[in-house]
């Protein structure tokens, strides 16, 4: 089940030697369009014109501040470098280089003395692993990016794809958190193949993904699986609905199953608005629901 050379070239504008299975192959054209129209029509039903994302230097928000640009204009878009004192040097030099591209409006904030400054002393003493403190370091960003999205007017645009939503490897209110997400409905390999499309810089476009927690983390080392295998096995699981017995016909390991199901199970909070304890007739987000640009009744009446 994976792709032809041809269809290599297809996934990679024809430019670097990766293989994307075929069932994951997506239309760009089509993906960029359609892309472009839900970013309008975000900002449209918000009376927003400006937007603000966190550009780590990573080929997801590479990914979105390209497509912002070419939906709204860079002139419109606002990208935030924010840094802690364990950040990869390289990963702030590439987020740069997206800026040069794009010709975008962009400002640096190093997040240590907030991150350190709580680490440091409300909780002095304390034992912090690597994944806490990663944690934390993703909510402070966020904090930022909405402290920021006020004297920008803009909306805080998302930057995380399918593949980690839907095996939760996100920090809930961290970067997770967003008034709207382009390429939430796209898997990390497809991202790569419209990143390529878009003309991301290659060394973006092929570098080891990494959510920059810690120095040397990549996610699939945290993972533990290849993303070229999560995707596809994903994709038969979630989109295909297979059973467990029909997935290892495909050739899965049950083990790789198991483990992406339970990952799966486990996260589905993550996807979810936070449950509201039903009291009246009509409750906020279950039964009292409107688009979110609502028509708002005349003075006085």
């Amino acid at each position: 089940m994976t792709s032809t050379s041809s269809d290599t070239k297809a996934a990679t504008g024809g430019r670097a030697p990766y293989v994307l299975p075929a069932e994951l192959l997506i239309d760009t054209s089509i993906a960029r369009r359609i892309i472009a129209e839900f970013i309008r029509g975000q900002l449209q039903q918000t009376h927003f014109e400006h937007v603000v994302l966190a550009l780590s230097g990573g080929l997801d928000s590479a990914l979105v501040a390209y497509l912002v640009t070419e939906a709204i204009g860079a002139q419109n878009l606002l990208c935030l470098m924010l840094p802690y004192r364990t950040s990869s040097v390289e990963s702030r030099s590439d987020a740069e280089e997206v800026v040069r591209r794009l010709g975008c409006a962009s400002r640096l904030i190093d997040i240590t003395p907030i991150v350190d400054g709580y680490l440091e002393t409300a909780l002095a003493g304390e034992e912090i692993d690597q994944s806490r403190r990663g944690n934390f370091a993703a909510r402070a960003r966020m904090a930022v990016l909405y402290d920021q999205s006020v004297p920008w007017r803009a909306l805080v645009v998302g930057t995380g794809n399918k593949t980690e939503a839907l095996l939760g490897y996100t920090t809930v209110y961290g970067d997770n958190a967003n008034a709207f997400n382009p390429i939430g409905d796209l898997y990390k390999s497809q991202v790569r193949q419209l990143g390529a499309e878009m003309g991301v810089p290659e060394r973006i476009l092929f570098k080891a993904p990494s959510a920059d927690l810690w120095p040397g983390q990549t996610d699939e080392a945290e993972i533990g699986l290849a993303y070229e295998d999560l995707d596809r096995l994903l994709y038969w699981m979630v989109d295909r609905r297979y059973t467990r017995e029909q997935l290892i016909g495909e050739g899965f390991v049950a083990a790789a199953i198991e483990r992406v199901e339970r990952m799966v199970a486990m996260s589905e909070f993550k996807r979810q608005m936070p449950p509201v304890a039903k009291l009246t007739t009509r409750t906020p987000g279950v039964d009292y629901l409107y688009p979110r640009r609502r028509p708002v009744p005349p003075a006085g009446q």
